[in-house]
């Protein structure tokens, strides 16, 4: 198996080492003083299961990677559609797509049975310009439990979790993905291949879709938000608006909402990627979050006015970001 990891940022590294430790051909596509260091020195893990070193190899150029059998893809949504020239020298006629993102996925409705199959999500996918570089028929869906973080460049801090759900938009159980499963497991991931991946995306989505623009508003950890009786009153507004849109569009997360704010306290001081990236002044990723939200919201009929109010206010947020940019 050779798999590229495009975007060998603190989640793509992390994978990329596991797979690379597992015995895949495995090629990093990063940047920078983070690619610079790999290169000398390899992917260093830090974690809790046994620290490891890997030394697969790097590059910021993919003619120099060739076809693969899989891009993992670690790039955050909104590059997805100009990531077109980075992957396109990685494909041959089989290549998958394995984009481990959060929020709603540009193949949601992708063979999926039902009044909105082959709906497209214009916050998602404006214009199709990321099913033009991502096409259908090569996506995998990844659903992401693990947090990582770049400790220094070359250094991956694993903090929690191993799980990699995978699986088809159509449901169905293919090669390819039980394949990329094997490895990852062997290198000491979880990866389970889901028949209904969306109900992964939806029990992610519910935590994610509150906590990140909130922390990223009050500049707050996960915790610090559960704690503060107000704010946590408006997570369980925006879980419960969420979980209303996911029913909607078929799909019953199956968790409650006190289940799903008890695992956010576990996560303790942890500031949430939009944090980080509001912290390093980058673009939010939101319009996977809220705005696809928002969008199947008026596509259905729910009422979602704290989804609306908290979109709002950190879109504003986005947009001074990406002009100070």
């Amino acid at each position: 198996m050779k798999v590229a990891v495009l975007g060998a940022g603190a989640i793509g590294a992390y994978v990329g080492a596991a797979l690379h430790r597992a015995g895949v051909e495995v090629h990093l596509i990063a940047r920078g003083a983070h690619l610079q260091a790999i290169r000398r020195a390899g992917v260093r893990v830090l974690t809790p299961r046994g620290d490891f070193v890997a030394r697969p190899h790097a590059t910021d150029d993919p003619t120099e990677v060739g076809a693969v059998d899989h891009v993992f893809l670690g790039l955050k949504a909104n590059s997805y559609a100009s990531a077109g020239p980075m992957i396109r020298p990685l494909l041959h006629e089989t290549t998958s797509v394995i984009a481990a993102q959060n929020g709603i996925p540009w193949w949601y409705f992708h063979g999926l049975k039902g009044p909105y199959e082959g709906y497209r999500i214009e916050s998602v996918d404006p214009g199709g310009a990321v099913t033009a570089a991502l096409p259908l028929h090569r996506a995998i869906g990844c659903v992401v439990y693990a947090a990582t973080e770049i400790e220094e460049p070359g250094v991956i801090r694993h903090l929690e979790g191993t799980r990699f759900s995978i699986g088809e938009p159509d449901g169905t159980l293919t090669g390819r993905c039980a394949d990329f499963s094997q490895a990852a497991v062997e290198g000491g991931l979880k990866c389970p291949v889901e028949r209904d991946l969306r109900r992964d995306v939806w029990i992610k989505l519910m935590g994610n879709i509150a906590f990140n623009p909130i922390s990223a508003l009050a500049r707050a950890t996960m915790a610090g938000i559960c704690r503060h009786d107000g704010a946590r009153e408006l997570v369980v507004a925006m879980m419960r608006e969420t979980v209303d849109v996911a029913r909607r569009v078929g799909c019953d997360p199956g968790i409650s909402i006190e289940r799903r704010l008890r695992g956010a306290e576990k996560a303790g001081e942890h500031k949430t990627s939009t944090l980080q990236d509001l912290e390093k002044g980058k673009p939010l990723e939101l319009d996977v979050l809220l705005a696809a939200v928002v969008e199947l919201a008026d596509l259905t009929g729910a009422e979602v006015p704290t989804l609306r109010a908290i979109h709002a206010v950190s879109d504003l947020l986005n947009e001074n970001l990406v002009r100070a940019v």
